[in-house]
């Protein structure tokens, strides 16, 4: 039978703690970020200009299709070397938490695109019609009129997605930043208690993701009325 030990918990929460801010910076930076990003990119995908529809659907297929991990390690090892060899750009500090926060927001962006784009689609196009007939340009009443309703009616959507980044951020692991994942194996590694401290984390996901789960569900059912 497996013999627990918790005793490594108690003495390790400012740690673990410490590694609970980094991911939640991570995961507020990548969503706002991601969401402004990802909205442009919706719209450029709904635009008549065929150029901004090619780029905005090339990024979106891209990222998309390609394993988040691997984008984490691009932007962590290969993009510093670039600027490094390209530009003469020396890497003089500890690049991995910006290099972090720049991977999520453009990979979740590209999931967010397709949100907000769906979200675009689901306004009525009598909508679009009216602000215009009122004197409005297209590109205010699509600030004014549609985006606003597009994000009422996509918000629970966004929010899942949310929940999703926040879980996704312990693959940060690959760049050994200190998140809160890897600084309950690091914990666990250090003390020989690794069981002990990955079932504690994922506990602290389960309570933390089922939480805010419940009070996605209930603002949808809130929507709904």
């Amino acid at each position: 039978m497996l013999d627990l030990d918790w005793s490594s918990i108690p003495g390790a929460l400012p740690f673990l703690w410490t590694g609970m801010v980094t991911t939640l910076e991570i995961t507020c930076v990548a969503l706002a970020a991601g969401l402004v990003w990802g909205t442009l990119l919706a719209l450029a995908r709904l635009s008549p200009y065929k150029p901004l529809r090619i780029f905005a659907t090339a990024y979106v297929n891209l990222f998309r299709s390609i394993p988040l991990v691997m984008v984490l390690l691009w932007f962590f090892l290969v993009v510093p070397s670039l600027l490094e060899s390209l530009l003469g750009i020396a890497r003089s500090s500890d690049t991995r938490l910006p290099s972090a926060m720049l991977a999520f927001a453009l990979f979740e962006a590209a999931f967010y695109a397709e949100i907000m784009r769906a979200g675009v689609m689901s306004v009525p196009s009598g909508q679009m019609a009216a602000a215009c007939a009122l004197g409005l340009s297209r590109a205010a009443a699509m600030r004014l009129v549609v985006l606003p309703q597009a994000l009422r009616n996509m918000l629970p959507l966004l929010l899942t997605q949310g929940i999703i980044l926040f879980q996704d951020t312990s693959l940060v692991y690959v760049s050994a930043l200190a998140d809160f994942f890897g600084a309950a194996y690091k914990v666990g590694d250090r003390d020989g208690r690794l069981v002990e401290l990955l079932l504690f984390a994922g506990a602290v996901y389960f309570f933390l993701c089922f939480s805010a789960s419940l009070l996605v569900r209930r603002l949808h059912a809130r929507e709904r009325r």
